[in-house]
């Protein structure tokens, strides 16, 4: 179905392009943090069954996993604060513009680091109020990785100056921290993207371990950034990209 933003401009409502990565219990799933798989058990107690399979009449399951390390996840600057803004409370819409860019991590120092040089040159020209970020190379394996201990790229810091003159609200990035992972417990990029401890924004968020297909061309798009209402600093999410298409 046909959804106009404007009178030339529109998306097809039936044509979403999904950025989530699942949170499974089949050992399937990517994991960071020095995580085991997330499990999902049958609840089993004083003769009940929560599993058909096993015998029982429905399916009734403990599931015990961590936003932050499993599958695609969005959080507030409750992250790294002392009081955990539930990141449900940054919302009061949940489409945007978006815009699409590929990046190729640079090698210094020993680290993959995405610099501002590469973002200032892929930024394309618009209004958008999100940013989805694919690194390359794409592989479909980030969709089933495991990244402790691995060092895996990050942005750097000077890359907030671009992000603050777009308006940035909303940050995606295929990767499972926009920081390094070893950093002493700075975690530079949050504190300076979310303006923590001075006056930190309440409408900004970061989302995590997305997947983009390779065949999604970069460009401008309009988000859907769908996500549970946990009462936490970080909830599993499911972002969707809608191509914005012109009226012929």
């Amino acid at each position: 179905m046909k959804l106009y933003l404007d009178r030339h401009t529109y998306i097809e409502t039936d044509e979403p392009i999904d950025l989530s990565i699942a949170i499974t219990d089949d050992q399937k799933g990517p994991r960071a943090w020095y995580l085991e798989h997330p499990q999902m058990l049958p609840v089993m107690d004083n003769g009940f069954i929560g599993s058909v399979a096993l015998g029982g009449v429905v399916n009734f399951r403990n599931i015990n996993f961590n936003p932050h390390g499993h599958g695609t996840h969005t959080e507030s600057h409750g992250h790294i604060t002392e009081a955990i803004l539930p990141v449900s409370k940054c919302f009061t819409g949940y489409f945007f513009h978006a815009a699409l860019i590929t990046l190729t991590p640079e090698l210094k120092n020993g680290d993959w680091i995405i610099t501002k040089e590469s973002m200032q040159m892929a930024l394309p020209k618009g209004d958008y109020q999100a940013l989805v970020i694919r690194t390359l190379p794409n592989e479909a394996s980030k969709q089933s990785a495991c990244y402790s201990n691995t060092n895996p790229a990050y942005l750097s810091t000077d890359i907030l100056e671009l992000l603050t003159k777009q308006g940035i609200l909303h940050l995606l990035i295929d990767l499972p921290s926009v920081d390094k992972e070893q950093d002493g417990g700075a975690l530079a990029f949050h504190h300076a993207f979310w303006n923590v401890p001075d006056k930190p924004h309440t409408n900004k968020t970061i989302t995590e371990l997305i997947y983009v297909p390779n065949d999604a061309s970069d460009g401008l798009y309009l988000l859907e950034l769908q996500l549970s209402n946990f009462t936490n600093d970080a909830a599993p999410s499911r972002p969707l990209l809608y191509k914005k298409r012109k009226e012929a």
